[in-house]
């Protein structure tokens, strides 16, 4: 699908061999492309090239004091980047490829753009699940610093048309490999020797991280200051008002249920968290399209990955 736009037109490529040689010949050349993670589609540009990085914040329209997620294809790619604890390393072997995102100390010479840590001394780093952007990482021999692909505080893409409806004409390309499967952004987790800092929770949960790495998890931030990507206040949000904890919807409200219940769309008919999960930006966005002028969620239970849902969701409401 190709639409045309006063920049450029932004192309949606089904993604396989050739679409993926296309997509790791633009991010060589200096370009950002939007690809899928299991978690969101990520727009991912090569995180050793600042010009790159930048035209990353340029197209999300995002503040420059956020740092970036740097996505490997392998364990030893990440070693060259970052210094690994042993609680980093127990953390890696449980849970990598996959949803988790380590906060570490960037290793001097790792060759990364300042721009990915935002004036930090550490680095987030992930290896993702999803084989499509392992394959572009690959595929393009750099690591690739990647938010999520959409207009930065809105609502996070978990299918190439939301990335075409956020980001058309601002990136050449999206590598389009279905919807995700997990539906909202890593777990980010910054080990220390005495405890485990969680950043920003995710589907890996805290008790996750508690059981593998052997430590207390401690959650929030130390100060005011922004240590990791996710942690604004706003964040994540539709252009609409969204309520929370509502049963009943008033009239002119769109209504995102969950367990059995009327509304206009259930995040899981079942009360699964992880169905939830998955299907929690998709509802917003379909939220958002409506023709109800404002939005309301029913109650999530504050459990498991439910602190997560809860998450992005009062930061929507923000």
């Amino acid at each position: 699908m190709t639409i045309a736009h006063s920049a450029f037109s932004t192309k949606i490529r089904r993604y396989d061999a050739e679409s993926l040689r296309e997509a790791a010949l633009l991010i060589r050349a200096g370009e950002p492309v939007a690809a899928p993670t299991e978690t969101v589609y990520g727009l991912a540009a090569d995180a050793t090239d600042s010009n790159a990085v930048a035209a990353i914040y340029s197209a999300k329209g995002r503040p420059s004091f956020n740092p970036l997620i740097v996505h490997v294809a392998d364990h030893a790619m990440a070693e060259k980047l970052a210094h690994f604890c042993p609680q980093a390393e127990r953390l890696a072997e449980r849970f990598w490829p996959g949803a988790l995102t380590l906060v570490l100390p960037v290793r001097q010479d790792s060759g990364l753009s300042p721009l990915v840590m935002a004036g930090l001394p550490t680095v987030a780093i992930r290896l993702p699940a999803h084989p499509a952007m392992r394959a572009l990482i690959r595929e393009s021999g750099r690591p690739l610093a990647a938010p999520s692909a959409n207009r930065s505080g809105a609502i996070s893409p978990t299918r190439a048309e939301h990335v075409l409806a956020s980001l058309n004409g601002k990136i050449r390309m999206i590598l389009d490999a279905g919807p995700t499967s997990e539906g909202v952004e890593s777990t980010i987790a910054a080990p220390q020797a005495d405890c485990i800092r969680l950043l920003r929770p995710g589907p890996v949960t805290a008790a996750m991280l508690e059981e593998a790495g052997g430590l207390p998890v401690m959650t929030g931030k130390t100060g005011a200051k922004i240590e990791a990507p996710g942690q604004q206040e706003s964040h994540y949000a539709p252009s609409k008002p969204v309520r929370l904890e509502v049963m009943n919807a008033e009239k002119e409200e769109f209504l995102i249920g969950f367990g059995l219940m009327p509304c206009n769309v259930n995040l899981s008919p079942d009360a699964d968290l992880r169905e939830a999960a998955a299907n929690l930006f998709a509802a917003l966005h379909l939220a958002d399209a409506s023709a109800a002028s404002a939005i309301a969620v029913a109650p999530v239970p504050n459990e498991g990955i439910g602190v997560a849902i809860n998450d992005r969701l009062r930061r929507a409401a923000a």
